[in-house]
């Protein structure tokens, strides 16, 4: 039999092999049963694949991201099968693997129910015990449209196949995002198809891989995320590749839901919403305020001393600023529909005084260029560091809308940097040094960073600028020494973006800050400096966020700490309890010393019993607690208590107020 050769590869070592014609790719790997596909030239593959002469094979395994991702899947696809095996006239739509888990959209006539899930997590069982296998086929256009003439959400995922698939709804890609169309039937063990789906795999070799999974929930989406089209059905689900797995991820989702901020803010008093201000709008509460404050004060000095300079702009802008930005262009969709102004009619109703359209802002950016191009600028300016904490309104669609991590209205902590194509790199690595010293501030320290390159269609600008920027960003994300991930077509339309990811206390990974280089904006603009040359030059922008959005950084920081914030930010640093009325008054004083040295107190006059004030402090996750009786005012002295319940009897006043300060000034957690 002839034979070929092809090259496995794993993490440590290439090793030749050869083999008959013929062979899969299963058969490289029969001592490894946690491997469920195969990367092959770079693309993921079926164990079923059929190898040819100089192959590179990598093993996938089922713990692996990508592996966990096909496991995910291929659940999909099950509970896919099950509910249409429950609800015979449901109609499919989009079913991808998720971050931690995979959903899948459902055109059925009533809304899921708890029972209803029940009832699919039954028969999926039941579909994964019988083994039934993944099997792949090519199918032509017409062929697709035939087999699944039924199915009129597939039939219009077809006419997107290919590399558009992507842009058209989040999760197409899977489907119809490939060169050629595909469905996967699953088969009984006597080959006849019981179930099939538009996809473009791979999958697990059978159902029986599936180790573990449980659904989650059923909410409402619109078919491809646009509200004017059907409302379907999406239920949720995870699968792990092991039962230990799994309930670990279920535990992290409990602790998870115990530090939601949106039931801490209310148990701290930081934050609320209001039905009357409206979705996506929050007010802080004076607590809240006292951390906010703390927050953006401390960013301003850290600011201040690097030589940033301090802005400020409006709130509403005429249309015409974001038509030379380009964001009415290619962010029309996330900005509030015009407020049309000015306009003047005489008595017959003509317009004699055309008006103009006025928009909430979006973005600090088109301002802060208006007010580099206020004036001349030259050389021996650059670079010029702006920075605006800046309130910006964003129409996000009610679905989205989340407690303060997806808001309508937040602050920015925005800037903007101006430097010459020289200074450039230096400046970029200086500003990732300092937003990551600055996160760390906060008590954030476990990084990545991910590189957005363009988006192929939303973009402004010719392709070598983009390529320039995004090389300057991959060098200086790379000298960083932190891994760097890339995230294709992410990128804002003007530039490409650094944003740093960090891990919280659990493990979950947030967003954070983002540096963005952009050599568009200063050419829409017209922005200019004067060289040491004499000639006229156009700067470089560097767009700049540390928190990003003030309340979305207040919500981070609130989960990552589960209320309990280190005694710099915590909203109350200090709370006085006297053992009876006798003693408010030398807590009034002890108070009125802290409050001279920046120290956020309160002292607790409630008619409460000791023990009781004790524990609401606790529950408030005050870092401090100074108790006075009788024989504390006799030697001018406290009982000091830790909110973790250490605490020290007869500290003398001013050691207690020291070491209040020293444990504010240093930042640390207590």
């Amino acid at each position: 039999m002839p034979e070929l050769t092809v090259t496995v590869v794993s993490a440590n070592e290439r090793a030749g092999r050869t083999v008959t014609t013929g062979t899969k790719a299963w058969e490289l790997f029969t001592d490894e049963p946690s491997v469920i596909a195969a990367r092959i030239g770079g693309r993921l593959r079926d164990l079923s694949h059929e190898l040819a002469d100089g192959d590179e094979v990598e093993a996938v395994a089922i713990d692996a991201a990508d592996g966990r991702d096909i496991l995910r899947h291929s659940t999909a696809h099950v509970m896919a099968q099950a509910v249409q095996e429950l609800h015979p006239g449901a109609k499919l739509g989009i079913g991808p693997p998720i971050t931690d888990g995979f959903y899948y959209d459902f055109d059925v006539e009533e809304p899921f129910k708890p029972a209803d899930l029940d009832a699919i997590e039954s028969r999926m069982r039941k579909i994964i015990k019988e083994g039934q296998k993944f099997d792949r086929r090519v199918v032509s256009e017409e062929g697709a449209r035939g087999e699944l003439a039924s199915e009129p959400y597939k039939l219009e995922l077809i006419e997107l196949k290919g590399p558009q698939a992507a842009a058209a709804a989040e999760g197409a890609d899977v489907e119809v995002g490939g060169g050629e169309l595909t469905i996967y039937d699953n088969l009984k063990r006597d080959g006849s198809v019981v179930w099939k789906d538009l996809c473009q795999g791979p999958h697990l070799p059978t159902t029986k891989r599936i180790p573990a999974f449980t659904l989650m929930r059923s909410a409402a989406a619109y078919w491809r995320g646009d509200e004017k089209n059907r409302q379907l059905q999406r239920i949720y689900g995870t699968a792990w590749e092991s039962k230990e797995a799994l309930a670990a991820h279920l535990e992290r989702l409990e602790e998870a839901t115990r530090r939601d901020h949106r039931r801490v803010g209310a148990d701290l008093d930081l934050f609320s919403f209001p039905d009357e201000i409206g979705s996506g709008l929050a007010v802080f509460h004076p607590k809240g305020g006292a951390l906010r404050r703390a927050m953006e004060d401390y960013s301003r000095r850290r600011l201040a001393e690097r030589g940033y300079e301090f802005v400020y702009s409006p709130h509403i802008t005429k249309a015409s600023l974001f038509e030379t930005s380009g964001h009415l262009d290619w962010y029309a969709e996330g900005m509030y529909p015009p407020m049309h102004m000015d306009e003047e009619r005489d008595e017959q109703g003509d317009v004699k005084k055309p008006g103009q359209d006025y928009y909430l802002k979006p973005m600090n950016c088109p301002f802060h260029c208006l007010i580099f191009r206020s004036r001349g600028r030259s050389y021996r300016e650059l670079p010029l560091r702006l920075f605006e904490f800046g309130s910006v309104y964003r129409y996000e669609k009610s679905g989205v809308v989340h407690g303060l991590t997806r808001v309508r209205g937040m602050t920015q902590d925005d800037a903007h940097l101006f430097t010459t194509r020289e200074q450039l790199e230096v400046e970029l690595e200086r500003v990732l040094v300092f937003v990551l010293d600055l996160l760390k501030d906060y008590g954030l320290d476990d990084f990545y960073l991910e590189l957005s390159t363009k988006d192929p269609v939303k973009y402004v600008g010719s392709d070598e600028l983009w390529d320039e920027a995004t090389s300057i960003l991959d060098r200086v994300g790379r000298q960083s020494g932190l891994e760097l991930v890339p995230d294709p077509g992410g990128a804002a339309f003007y530039g490409p973006k650094i944003s740093v990811q960090a891990r919280d206390a659990i493990g979950r990974t947030w967003q954070m800050s983002t540096i963005q280089l952009d050599f568009n904006e200063p050419e829409l603009f017209g922005l200019e400096y004067a060289a040491a040359d004499g000639s006229r030059q156009r700067p470089v922008m560097i767009h700049q966020a540390l928190f990003g959005s003030v309340e979305r950084f207040i919500a981070v920081l609130t989960e990552h700490y589960a209320g309990a914030f280190p005694p710099w930010l915590a909203p109350v640093q200090v709370t006085a309890i006297p053992i009876a009325e006798r003693h408010d008054d030398y807590l009034n004083e002890l108070a009125a010393n802290l409050r001279a040295e920046g120290i956020r107190v309160e002292v607790d006059r409630s008619d409460e019993r000791m023990q009781k004030k004790i524990r609401n402090a606790q529950l408030q996750r005050i870092p401090f607690m100074l108790i006075a009786g009788d024989r504390d005012v006799e030697e001018r002295a406290v009982s000091f208590r830790y909110r973790s319940g250490e605490q020290d009897n007869g500290v003398p006043v001013r050691d207690a107020i020291a070491r209040i300060v020293e444990a504010v000034s240093s930042r640390i957690q207590v």
